[in-house]
């Protein structure tokens, strides 16, 4: 299922074709070889000195790691993510290795989560990223230290038909079109609110 972005200027495919559904097809089993792939583009993310905040709590359809992430989420979220084939919990340090706060852990995990969905991409699969979750049932379950902060879970699979969603609201949801602020009310230069001269 395409749902190109139509966009302003030409952009890589796979950022182009990259969209969140929540329509997960159940029978789906991400390979060895493309989890690997998925959690290499997340370690080889940019990083402010190298700190590399980001850590991952990756559950496979039916492990306990799944189960107690699927568990952690709110239940809208619930109603669907069940059929993903992985469930991944990203987690940032909020400390640097020397004790002192990170003021870039936030951005950094969600860097290396950005790759990990371009690389699902690449690999023919989708990645849907939820912030809808119980941080604390997460810290609870895994017993993640202090320090650490659970940011967001992504559902990774292949995508399924909009019809196989629970009900009509997340099936319009899955159809609808895909839109964005125009780079006019999002891109400035020369003052806040003045756009960026493209020619």
């Amino acid at each position: 299922m395409s749902r190109s972005a139509v966009t302003s200027a030409p952009v890589h495919p796979l950022l182009a074709e990259r969209w969140s559904p929540r329509s997960f097809d159940p029978s789906y089993e991400v390979t060895d070889g493309q989890l690997a792939a998925l959690l290499e583009a997340a370690r080889w993310s940019a990083s402010a000195n190298n700190v590399q905040p980001w850590r991952f709590l990756v559950g496979r359809r039916g492990d306990e790691t799944y189960k107690a992430v699927h568990d952690a989420l709110i239940g809208f979220n619930q109603s669907w993510a069940g059929n993903a084939s992985v469930l991944i919990a990203a987690v940032a340090a909020e400390q640097r290795p020397d004790g002192t706060p990170s003021t870039t852990a936030a951005y950094d995990t969600g860097l290396a989560v950005a790759q990990l969905t371009v690389q699902a991409q690449a690999e023919g699969l989708h990645a849907h990223q939820m912030a809808g979750f119980l941080p604390d049932r997460v810290t609870a379950a895994f017993g993640i230290p202090e320090g650490f902060r659970p940011l967001a879970v992504i559902a990774v699979g292949a995508v399924a038909e909009a019809a196989a969603l629970p009900d009509e609201k997340l099936r319009a949801r899955e159809t609808a079109d895909r839109e964005r602020r125009p780079l006019t009310e999002t891109f400035f230069a020369g003052g806040w609110g003045t756009p960026v001269e493209l020619g």
